[in-house]
């Protein structure tokens, strides 16, 4: 019995001192397998896929009670690119070897209660493999609660500071803890993660909500086994998955599923204390960033010696380049841009030196070098700057392209101060914009990514305000707010404040201009303290002192804000009061616009407006086109998670002609994110004025007096000293980098040497001399448009990134000779009576690759999936141009097309790409979707007699190839397109980009009845008693803008169907009282020794006071043909109807379309506009594309919410009308010869004019 006792007593004293807690004992040597692959692809059956896997032995030897000794042995390194379960994993020995070499030197770790402290390694070990060293210990790292079965923790692992979720169950017979723990990558509070190139796209948490483009995630589960020493990990694996689409990931995504294992082989006493190597601190288990931030993810060459690599490519490319673009080699860019960022600044100097002496050269080193993206650039344009050895030109480009494209640190911005010091930067007007607006740009990119922004950073630009506003300079006033308005930093609100009148006392004098620039400067400010910003803009609104300019500015700023309901309200309130007619219209189409948002950032706000709209609707909504106006437009999609919208505005009184100002941008919507793509701006406030005061001085000038129209504008006195006539800014990604003003002297220059009493001393007089000596230009622009890079780490250590790129390579050849007869020899006004010959070739194109990479990037392996695509645009040409002014005839000649001139191409697929650096020859490029790849087309895809299949029948293959020929001129332009694809799920819309795309646009010989040496275009122009005065041009104009609404109300019912018979007679009356024609042009096809080929046109125009008639008359030139076309078209002022009469073939009688145009009103007063086509023969592909329509119109109209009824109307007639039934909506109702459909109360997607209730109101206004 008493035996039994102490039998117990002793198990329970083991069993007390068993513990889970994880530890290692110093004096044992641990020896583990372990395995770890990564693959990356769709994850569907038969797509390719691509992946490495790491095998190797651990063995971890005890040195101290924390210190640990790790060697790695065994190692075998392998790679995948292929389809799974058809290939399999093949060796790369060489990059094995290398990795193994790495790992002969051991490292140790601190060990201390299952947490790895710190990872020592010797010098000579790489970031990459001590990354991957963290992913083997990885598993040591475990936290174990035996008194809770589930538990959740915040703690550091590879991924970060990541919040973990355990669920633990212990094996009571084996001592073991089965413990599961699952890390949500995605919520790490403190991520190993870094993000470039996205610091100009504004973050929108509403949009974020909606959907995700990323989800990460990772499960462990461990075996632990209780000893006497602690817990001990006898076996573990782990599962991590990253899924990724450019749209949402619910439609499709790439997969990336990370797997390691390890599994304990044994456990032996140690012998001894081995001997410690030299070793420095590589940090904990976090993943630490290194080499894969200079390393592009879509290259991967050995960067040794890259000094003459990067100068043979620079010549080899500007050689390719010469003439036009070879898109051959526009990818190799990428390559210099790669070896350029792990050279030295001493490298960048010795480039210089070799490569500036030569112009073509020197342009590609520096396009090319701005994309060294650190300190070394920045030092390295200083260094020029200081020299004065680059242009103003070069200078002001390379500025540029540098400083938006810096990875950009505190330090970088203070070095970057010294251009604003530096006299060259001052030395040229233009470079000086440049270089104040790139800082700005510095300064918002560093607060983008550093909270909070040091002050100190946009010090410089507060102090050029001040200083600016204290000199009472106007030009550099607008300058600094410019530049503050790029850099958005919160300190800047102050100074800001000091050029708005009503807010500070001291901006009450200030020009509109300044203060307009200081609200503008304001835009980034909105989304960073909007609070701030709505009480300065709501100010501004409400000070009615303020011209109109500065409170429609006010108002943009203020609803940039997303202002809440209340304040809304407050908004619609005032404007229900509001005086100014410009102000009024302008906010009022403004909230109208923002009302019918579709964004997920306007939600809130277009419910807002919504409600506002209806309260001020009734009063204000009867505003014209004339008036100041806002429009808004966009797109989103809630299952692609995108969208695009596009705002322009105008600032304008009915009573000028041109407006003041004027405005347009786009953005592009993406999960989380608001990219502002491109906005242009014109300011025109004095031009304005200069046109008013001109008008009457071209009363009885030709369009076409070219030296009446020159003289007028060298005698006005109205162009204003020391105000600009015209400022113009660009903007793109929401930074500023490109304004300027157009003052009276350049104006005075331009009018001086485009004047034809200018004589030799006209810069024009040296432009020509040279062009009848020969001139040729050429000029190339390599640019990195776009470089976007997510870098994140697995729990292999490895990194996976998502990275897109998009490089562009931009040609432009003019090679021009002239011919003048006689010559010039006293002045320019004798060029109007000269003979001109012009011989000219040149090139316009650019090549556009994009890249989007999945996988993991390192400096030694890659792995991922690819996505491929080029854009070539291309332009060439060759001509002659022969001209006479004074006797308005225009010739040119052309060389047939010979061979295949591609124009525009897209070609693109996905790929599963490997690259090795020790073996290119194992690099893999398979298409994702192999030519053998399983179909799955559901039923509403399926294969048609019309689509042309490969010889693989289980790929969707459709090709098709249209072309237009002009047969006697031995043309053809031709289109053709190829898709390869094999998942057509509609779900899916990612599954629409896997496979190879093609579509190309491109001029083709086409065969003719005889050869073409020649093509011949002539244009005489008509007496000069046709032609209009500028005066009535201009007055033409003014009163199409003032009558736009007539657009839709422009002719009435009852003249239609009169007209209708009377077309033919009418017709010939005005060709029997126009004796000559307003235009004749011929387009021939010459050919030596036979008779020209192509077709002839006349234009007859006959204006009276009532009517204008016009009739076309096109006829085919050539033996044995009698082809033409003539066209009749009625216009009556006074009844404001019009009719088209269209007869084509044999003499023009063998096929006969007329299209007639009315306006009416119904009930008296709602507006209502009908057009009529009717027909008596057409030809047969015609007629078939019409019954095509007809059959698809039920189907159509149904899904848009059409009514419709199959009634036995006219046939050979299609009828259409438009009722207004409000401003904000119509009625449709369409007619063809069995159908009828109708829809009543469509909304108007913008707001049209307000148009007079009745007609005799409406005959008042008009006259």
């Amino acid at each position: 019995m008493q035996g039994s006792v102490l039998c117990v007593l002793l198990g329970l004293a083991a069993c007390q001192a068993l513990s889970y807690e994880p530890s290692l004992n110093p004096k044992k040597i641990y020896e583990f397998r372990y395995e770890g692959a990564v693959n990356i692809g769709r994850g569907m059956p038969d797509l390719a896929e691509s992946g490495v896997r790491l095998k190797c032995n651990a063995k971890i030897t005890g040195i101290s009670a924390q210190i640990f000794l790790l060697q790695v042995s065994n190692l075998v390194f392998e790679e995948f690119n292929g389809i799974p379960g058809k290939n399999a994993f093949y060796a790369s020995p060489k990059l094995t070897q290398r990795i193994a070499t790495e790992l002969k030197t051991p490292l140790t770790f601190q060990y201390v209660k299952g947490r790895i402290v710190d990872i020592q390694a010797a010098t000579g070990v790489s970031d990459t493999i001590v990354n991957i060293v963290r992913g083997i210990l990885g598993f040591l790292q475990v936290t174990v609660k035996t008194t809770q079965k589930v538990y959740e923790l915040e703690e550091q692992g590879i991924h970060g500071q990541c919040k973990s979720n355990y669920v633990v169950e212990e094996d009571e017979h084996t001592s073991e803890l089965a413990v599961t723990q699952v890390v949500d990558i995605g919520g790490c509070r403190q991520k190993a993660e870094v993000s470039t190139g996205m610091a100009l796209a504004i973050e929108n948490e509403i949009s974020k909500g909606r959907g995700d483009r990323i989800v990460a995630s990772v499960e462990y589960v461990y075996t632990v086994k209780a000893t006497a020493d602690g817990g001990l990990v006898t076996k573990a694996r782990a599962q991590e998955y990253h899924h990724f689409s450019p749209f949402t990931i619910k439609g499709g995504n790439s997969k990336l599923l990370a797997t390691k294992s390890i599994e304990l082989l044994k456990v032996t006493d140690a012998a001894g204390n081995p001997s410690l190597p030299p070793t420095q601190s590589r940090g904990n288990l976090v993943y630490k960033f290194g080499p894969e931030l200079k390393q592009i993810p879509i290259v991967l060459k050995k960067l040794e010696n890259p000094l003459p690599k990067i100068a043979e490519m620079i010549k080899r490319l500007a050689q390719a380049n010469i003439y036009q673009v070879d898109s051959s080699t526009s990818e190799d860019i990428v390559d210099v841009y790669q070896l350029l960022r792990v050279i030295t600044l001493e490298d960048l100097e010795t480039l210089w030196k070799q490569l500036s002496g030569n112009d073509e050269h020197r342009r590609w080193f520096l396009d090319l070098s701005v994309e060294v993206a650190d300190e070394r650039i920045v030092k390295f344009l200083l260094n020029r700057f200081k020299a004065g050895d680059v242009s103003a030109n070069e200078a002001g480009q390379t500025l540029l392209m540098a400083l938006n494209h810096l990875t950009v640190t505190p330090e970088l911005v203070e070095m970057s101060k010294e251009f604003l010091k530096i006299p060259f930067s001052k030395s040229n007007h233009m470079l000086w914009h440049t270089v104040v607006l790139s800082y700005g740009s510095l300064v918002y990119k560093l607060c983008a990514y550093m909270q909070p922004c040091p002050a100190t950073a946009v010090q410089p630009l507060l102090d050029m305000a001040n200083d600016a506003l204290l000199r009472n300079s106007e030009e550099e006033m607008v300058e600094a707010l410019e530049a503050l308005g790029n850099a958005g930093h919160l300190s800047s609100i102050k100074t800001i404040i000091k050029f708005l009148p009503g807010i500070s006392p001291k901006a009450v004098d200030l020009p509109t201009r300044v203060v307009s620039s200081a609200v503008q400067s304001l835009r980034h400010l909105t989304v960073k303290d909007p609070h701030t910003v709505q009480d300065i803009a709501l100010s501004l609104f409400l000070t009615k002192t303020l011209p109109a300019e500065v409170r429609i500015q006010a108002t943009i700023i203020l609803f940039e804000t997303k202002p809440p309901l209340a304040l809304v309200s407050t908004v619609t309130a005032f404007l229900l009061w509001e005086k100014d007619s410009q102000v009024a219209s302008f906010a009022f189409s403004l909230i109208k616009s923002l009302s019918r948002s579709l964004t997920p950032e306007n939600q809130q706000l277009s419910t807002a407006c919504n409600i506002a709209v209806k309260i001020l609707g009734p009063k204000l909504g009867r505003f014209s086109f004339l008036n100041s106006k806002f429009l808004h437009l966009d797109w989103f999609s809630e299952d692609l998670l995108m969208g695009t919208s596009t705002e322009a505005y105008m600032i304008k009184n009915p009573k000028d002609i041109i407006p003041t100002a004027i405005m347009a941008k786009g953005k592009f919507h993406f999960i989380g994110r608001i990219l502002q793509l491109l906005e242009l701006g014109v300011r025109a406030e004095k031009l304005k004025e200069l046109i008013s005061d001109t008008r009457s001085a071209f009363n009885n000038i030709e369009v076409t007096d070219y030296a009446a129209i020159m003289k007028v504008l060298s005698d006005t006195k109205a162009l204003p000293k020391d105000k600009p006539l015209l400022t113009a800014y660009a903007r793109a990604f929401g930074q500023e980098w490109f304004f300027a003003d157009l003052k009276k002297d350049t104006i005075q220059q331009i009018i001086k040497g485009l004047s034809p009493t200018a004589g030799k001393e006209s810069p024009v007089w040296q432009i020509i001399q040279d062009l009848q000596k020969g001139i040729s230009w050429h000029w190339t622009k390599p640019f990195l448009v776009l470089e976007t890079r997510l870098i994140q780490t697995t729990t292999l250590g490895l990194p996976v990134e998502i990275s897109k790129y998009y490089p562009s390579v931009t040609a432009l050849t003019v090679n021009a000779k002239a011919v003048i007869s006689p010559p010039l020899k006293e002045h320019l006004g004798e060029l109007l009576s000269s003979d001109i010959t012009l011989e000219t070739d040149g090139f316009a194109g650019v090549t556009k690759d994009h890249f989007v990479f999945h996988g993991i990037n390192t400096e030694l392996f890659q792995c991922g999936t690819e996505l491929k695509s080029k854009t070539p645009i291309n332009m060439p040409w060759k001509f002659t141009l022969k001209t006479n002014v004074k006797q308005r005839k225009f010739e040119m000649e052309f060389n047939p097309v010979k061979k295949v001139t591609e124009l525009f191409a897209v070609n693109f697929n996905v790929y599963a790409v490997s690259r090795n650096i020790e073996e290119p020859s194992l690099s893999k490029m398979t298409p994702m979707m192999p030519n053998s790849a399983v179909t799955y087309l559901p039923p509403q895809f399926p294969k048609t007699s019309t689509d042309e299949l490969t010889e693989e029948p289980d790929v969707y293959n459709p090709q098709s190839k249209v072309c237009l020929e002009a047969k006697p001129f031995g043309i053809a332009a031709c289109v053709e397109a190829e898709l390869k694809r094999t998942h057509y799920a509609v779900e899916y819309p990612l599954y629409y980009f896997l496979g190879y795309s093609h579509l190309a646009i491109q001029l083709e010989p086409a065969m003719t009845k005889k050869p073409v040496d020649k093509i011949q275009i002539k244009i005489n122009a008509g007496p000069k008693d046709n032609t209009p005065s500028l005066h009535e041009t201009m007055e033409m104009i003014h009163r199409g803008l003032k009558n736009s609404s007539r657009l839709l109300d422009l002719f009435s019912n009852r003249t239609a169907e009169r007209g209708l018979n009377e077309q033919s007679s009418e017709s010939q009356e005005s060709l029997d009282s126009t004796p000559d024609p307003v235009v004749i042009m011929n387009a021939l096809a010459l050919c030596k020794g036979a008779k020209p080929d192509g077709y002839a046109a006349a234009m007859y125009y006959l204006p009276t006071p009532q009517k204008d008639d016009v009739e076309l008359i096109i006829s085919q030139v050539g033996e044995e043909t009698n082809w033409k076309v003539c066209g009749d078209a009625h216009v009556d002022k006074a009844e404001e109807s019009a009719k088209i009469h269209l007869r084509w073939g044999a003499e023009c009688q063998s096929y006969d379309v007329a299209v007639l145009a009315a306006k009416t009103y119904q009930a008296g007063t709602k507006l209502a506009v009908s057009a009529k086509a009717k027909w008596t023969n057409l030809p047969a592909y015609m007629t078939n594309v019409g019954k095509s329509i007809e059959e698809y119109l039920p189907g159509m109209s149904f899904l848009l919410g059409f009514g419709q009824s199959h009634d036995a109307n006219p046939a050979h007639e299609v009828s259409a009308s438009v009722v207004r039934e409000s401003p904000e909506s119509f009625d449709i109702e369409v007619k063809t010869p069995q159908l009828t459909v109708y829809r009543q109360a469509i909304a108007l997607p913008i707001q049209i004019l307000d148009i007079q209730r009745s007609r005799n109101v409406t005959e008042t206004g008009r006259n």
